[in-house]
């Protein structure tokens, strides 16, 4: 079986109704990025933190998946699919995903402010001040601020390197460094690239752009690989 790697961005999430904060000039739900998602915001302001990551997750309780989401599921009857997200939202599991590796984090998971290999799931929506790890240090959203590592990186390069077909879906690459990804699959291999954003990058003969948001150009896609949905 082909595997198919897919790395998804916030287009994806955007169709469920999860906001973006580059839809808004830089700001995430009225909050300027620098204030509520880098480690200095977290040591300037906990509370403002850890509110405004609640209200994410009781946001993303109240949305659910989308075509676009589905059809990665469905796409698993014929490839080996490996979802590489740059989304923190869990809405690739819960369609029914198998394989997702999380660059950024996730949503409904905290981590320890001693030690971050420390990583707890949150089972509703609120982490709250005064909710420690087992050693008795504050936990924090399990997220990938601006400004930090991004620890899953080389396990997703490794995964990229091995696609026999690549997509990219929701995303304009430009964050970094997840867009850099594209340049670790197989100069012979295909790539598809799905958004209504034609990203700036050196076209080469086996990539093909699909300037559609990202239900639509899923299903463009899935046309071009000659699955249908009665398969």
């Amino acid at each position: 079986m082909k595997k198919l790697v897919v790395l998804s961005g916030a287009g994806i999430s955007a169709e469920s109704g999860i906001s973006t904060f580059r839809d808004s000039g830089g700001l995430w739900e009225n909050h300027r990025i620098e204030d509520v998602a880098t480690p200095e915001a977290w040591r300037k302001n906990p509370d403002l933190v850890l509110n405004f990551y609640n209200e994410r997750r009781k946001q993303a309780l109240s949305v659910k998946p989308n075509p676009a989401h589905y059809a990665l599921v469905e796409l698993e009857k014929h490839y080996d699919v490996q979802i590489i997200t740059q989304n923190v939202d869990n809405l690739h599991e819960i369609a029914g995903s198998t394989n997702v590796v999380h660059l950024h984090g996730e949503l409904f998971k905290s981590e320890s402010t001693k030690n971050p290999e420390l990583v707890y799931d949150i089972p509703s929506w609120e982490l709250k001040k005064g909710d420690l790890c087992e050693l008795g240090s504050q936990l924090r959203p399990h997220i990938v601020w601006f400004g930090e590592a991004v620890p899953m990186m080389d396990v997703a390069m490794d995964i990229t390197a091995q696609a026999d077909i690549f997509v990219v879906v929701g995303t304009s690459l430009a964050v970094y460094p997840a867009a850099g990804l594209v340049h670790y699959v197989n100069a012979y291999k295909p790539i598809y690239i799905i958004d209504p954003v034609k990203p700036d990058i050196t076209f080469r003969k086996n990539m093909t752009f699909i300037q559609e948001k990202a239900s639509v150009g899923m299903e463009k896609l899935k046309n071009e690989l000659r699955i249908t949905n009665d398969v």
